[in-house]
């Protein structure tokens, strides 16, 4: 790697947690030069605007995300361990400074509806690719004779995804995490009694 490469690393490392945080319209450039200790003119030599650099941080925070999933589930055997695995990040907590601020799927998505139309569609394409995911889980414990073959495998992703991002969503409004922990209790009976054979 260059040092081109490594100071675009840096960047994106360091202002990762911050639009995570305060999203893309409430983080400035003096934001960016303080958490990375660079000048304007460093960061505008690397990124040709704050909109790349946001990009960037988007893909890199969603990147951490799913590393800390796929490393719940690698060890997990079985569809439903690691369908409950996502359980578990969640409840968890995501555990890391990058995404201590919550899901970076729901803090982007919100801010980016209505105003940021590359930071929407990257926001898209990953909650599409949460949902291929969960599918394919699921239709792998069909397969394996786990799963119940009659379940309807896009509507049950869909409404994972809306029951986590939901109870996120509520829990970070209300400053209450007992939404999200009993979005997640739900969801989880919901695997055991639609899904177990």
């Amino acid at each position: 790697m260059g040092k081109a490469e490594r100071t675009r690393e840096f960047i994106v490392e360091k202002t990762a947690p911050l639009f995570n945080r305060k999203g893309y319209a409430g983080t400035s450039m003096s934001d960016l030069t303080e958490s990375t200790g660079l000048t304007k003119g460093a960061i505008y030599g690397n990124f040709e605007n704050k909109d790349e650099v946001a990009l960037a941080a988007f893909d890199y925070n969603l990147g951490r995300m799913v590393q800390r999933v796929k490393s719940l589930q690698t060890p997990e055997m079985s569809a439903i361990g690691k369908l409950k695995a996502y359980i578990d990040v969640y409840r968890k907590g995501l555990f890391n400074p990058t995404l201590s601020a919550g899901c970076p799927i729901i803090n982007t998505g919100v801010e980016a509806d209505d105003t940021h139309p590359r930071l929407k569609k990257k926001v898209s394409d990953a909650v599409t690719a949460w949902h291929r995911s969960i599918s394919a889980i699921i239709h792998q414990g069909i397969r394996s004779g786990e799963m119940n073959a009659n379940a309807d495998v896009a509507a049950f992703a869909s409404l994972m995804i809306a029951m986590i991002e939901g109870g996120i969503t509520v829990s970070k409004i209300s400053g209450d995490i007992s939404y999200l922990n009993q979005s997640l209790d739900q969801l989880e009976k919901l695997i055991d009694l639609q899904l177990k054979k």
